[in-house]
């Protein structure tokens, strides 16, 4: 793989990224305007899910998992 194929694949990775982001940011979006959600709660599950996920990398890092 060349150096502009690559390039071209990381531009498409960060166009699908943009995409999936907005779609993630609509969902939520609504769901907080109709009510089923308040914007603390996503706020603190993806606080929540964050630190999940580094406590994960400390246990996988401490134990030497790849």
């Amino acid at each position: 793989m060349n150096k502009l194929d690559m390039i071209s694949q990381i531009a498409d990775l960060k166009e699908i990224d943009y995409k999936n982001t907005l779609a993630i940011t609509s969902i939520i979006e609504l769901l907080i305007e109709k009510g089923v959600l308040e914007r603390c709660e996503v706020a603190e599950k993806a606080q929540f899910l964050e630190n999940q996920t580094l406590a994960e990398i400390r246990r996988s890092n401490r134990f030497g998992i790849s």
